[in-house]
């Protein structure tokens, strides 16, 4: 069994009232606060690196905490987004193990990720189930979430594996760092295995059916996460088939706007990828890896199909679950979908569990890392996500 408390501040420059304002909130003074084991996840605006607030609170609170910085985090009080929002996790009979890989490359990745678990496992009794691998990761421009996710599979076969790229609030991201025992890495992956009967249920919202256009093309070439065609045509040429149109240069007009759903032809719910943009060979750069022959769809997002996707995912798993935490990552495509409105999708999920006593953690991200369920609705595949809410119980 897992407890859970959260924790929010706004307080950026003053370290000493940062630091109060979260101790006050998570109570820890009181008996039974914490149990055996105990880990913190936390999520922040770059700024409260630069003040020292991450660091302060590495310092003084008695567990390791691992997390990522954000543009937006909520919990059941609110959303901001100049904030930090930490989560406890404790447990009698979960025991969280950290990890810190060495800098990830695209020629080293897997070999440092694999490493890092290595080191992390060394020394545990080979009888404890590895229930959950959470994981904080980079963003970088050579590396995709499929990375972690391939390597997941590898290190820890059946194992699922649920996390987040980092980002910021700059116009580049580049302040996007994961956050380790108070230090944070530009290039290093973060992580917490939870060894014991965790029991995480996950959940996705992306799109509506009614947002999917019905025409199903299946991908007749790909590699990794460049779609090069479609039903035999490259895929400027399906997609003007659609009704998308190229300008004089070739380039699709808005590609970042209509979001693709990928049917894997495994059984497994289909996953949302986005496309940046198009080469003058007619392929499309996309979000994650598209696998030869799937079926793939173009939908439309737009801010009311944002909010109405994460309020209806939600009220569904918590009509199913009661979880003592939750867990829930968003796309930074989400976010800015809403336009003037950013923090619609968030102030709807505080709405939804404001009186739930949950704890409730909410971050925004560059990627989310998340299972499927297969065709018995019980075993996971692990996926990358994008413009993607993903959501895990505890």
């Amino acid at each position: 069994m897992i407890k859970a408390f959260t924790a929010h501040t706004a307080e950026i420059d003053d370290v000493d009232s940062a630091l109060a304002e979260i101790k006050e909130q998570l109570n820890l003074d009181s008996d039974g606060r914490l149990l055996k084991n105990s880990i913190g996840i936390l999520s922040c605006y770059s700024d409260f690196l630069d003040s020292g607030v991450v660091r302060a609170l590495s310092d003084a609170l008695p567990f390791e905490i691992i997390g990522s910085t954000t543009l937006c985090s909520a919990t059941v009080d609110g959303a901001e987004t100049m904030a930090l929002t930490l989560t406890v996790m404790t447990s009698d009979d979960v025991n969280f193990i950290v990890g810190l890989s060495e800098p990830i490359t695209l020629n080293n990745g897997e070999a440092a990720l694999r490493a890092a678990y290595e080191a992390a496992v060394l020394g545990r009794d080979t009888e404890e189930k590895l229930s959950l691998i959470l994981s904080f990761s980079p963003l970088l421009l050579d590396v995709s979430g499929e990375l972690y996710v391939n390597t997941a599979n590898k290190v820890a076969p059946g194992v699922p594996l649920f996390g987040m790229l980092a980002v910021d609030h700059s116009s580049d991201y580049h302040g996007s760092q994961v956050i380790c025992n108070g230090e944070a890495y530009t290039d290093r992956c973060a992580f917490a295995l939870l060894f014991g009967e965790a029991n995480p249920k996950f959940f996705l919202a992306s799109l509506s059916p009614e947002k999917i256009y019905r025409e199903k093309g299946v991908v007749s070439a790909s590699h990794g996460g460049l779609l090069q065609s479609v039903n035999g045509m490259t895929t400027v040429k399906y997609l003007e088939t659609l009704g998308h149109k190229a300008d004089s240069n070739g380039n699709i007009q808005g590609i970042n706007t209509f979001p693709l759903l990928v049917d894997y032809n495994d059984g497994t719910s289909p996953v949302v990828r986005s496309m940046f943009t198009n080469t003058p060979d007619g392929a499309a750069v996309c979000g994650g890896d598209i696998p030869l022959g799937a079926t793939l769809s173009v939908a439309s997002i737009n801010a009311d199909e944002i909010v109405a996707t994460a309020a209806a995912t939600l009220t569904s798993a918590l009509e199913q679950y009661k979880p003592a935490c939750a867990f829930l990552f968003s796309c930074v495509g989400r976010f800015f979908f809403l336009g003037y409105e950013p923090l619609k999708e968030a102030e709807k999920v505080c709405e939804i569990v404001k009186d739930s006593g949950i704890a409730v953690h909410l971050a925004y991200c560059s990627g989310e890392l998340c299972p499927v369920y297969g065709n018995d609705g019980k075993t996971t595949i692990n996926r990358a996500h994008n413009i993607t809410l993903a959501i895990c119980f505890f």
